[in-house]
């Protein structure tokens, strides 16, 4: 019988893990002996890899419940390679999910032990994904370009545009967010967490204007999103009871 758990997998998993890790600490010890040697302001550049090693906590921690959430039916290799490496949690469930309910498994806390539902599962997660691998080297250049183009004849207008996509890119998940309001209080438990983040969000905004606390500009989102998952994880059983 099929196992998403084998030690096969889990090789794979671990070997392309542990090289991601390897290039990762190679190119930031790069770049730090760079910095040094072109004379940058080192207690600057100290203090921008500890504020952005702190920003990963969050994240890491919504990638790991991402895994959690994955590994009751594609078992833990699967989806600690794809969350650690290339996915993102709103893109790999909602994918995961869709390409079971094709086979008609709606029951996503049972390990799938079909090789054939578990490869095409693979398959719509790694497809789905691809355009983003393939577009970013070729489009980012001319999109950067532009960008900058736009903030040398008008700032304003330039940060406008930003922000629009940025919410543009958010408003694509709100359906996630709102799809089952109308199943009762566990309906509302997205739209609560959500509520909880921006209130956090909204306190440090406060903090940092009125009472100049600079610093916290760099750790706002961790904060809110730490502060929010806090939250669903304590408060949320509470309230559904």
């Amino acid at each position: 019988m099929f196992n998403p758990n084998s030690s096969f997998i889990y090789a794979i998993a671990v070997g392309v893990i542990l090289f991601v890790l390897v290039q990762s600490i190679f190119f930031l010890v790069r770049a730090y002996k760079r910095a040094q040697e072109k004379g940058m302001d080192m207690k600057q550049i100290r203090k921008t890899i500890i504020s952005t090693a702190i920003f990963t906590v969050a994240p890491a921690l919504s990638i790991l419940l991402g895994v959690v959430s994955l590994a009751s039916f594609l078992g833990i290799p699967l989806p600690w390679i794809r969350l650690s490496v290339i996915g993102a949690v709103t893109y790999e469930l909602p994918a995961a999910s869709s390409a079971a309910s094709a086979f008609g498994i709606t029951e996503l806390s049972k390990l799938i032990t079909d090789p054939k539902v578990f490869a095409a599962i693979t398959w719509v997660m790694t497809l789905g994904i691809l355009p983003s691998i393939i577009l970013v080297p070729l489009l980012m250049k001319k999109i950067q370009g532009g960008m900058v183009s736009m903030k040398n004849k008008d700032a304003k207008w330039s940060d406008i545009f930003s922000t629009a996509l940025f919410l543009g890119m958010i408003s694509a998940f709100l359906g996630m967010v709102f799809a089952d309001i109308r199943g009762g209080i566990t309906g509302w438990v997205p739209v609560m967490v959500l509520v909880c983040s921006a209130l956090i969000m909204a306190v440090c905004g406060i903090l940092i204007k009125k009472c100049k606390m600079a610093w916290l500009e760099n750790y706002a989102i961790p904060f809110s999103m730490l502060g929010a998952m806090a939250f669903a994880v304590i408060f949320v059983p509470m309230i559904t009871g």
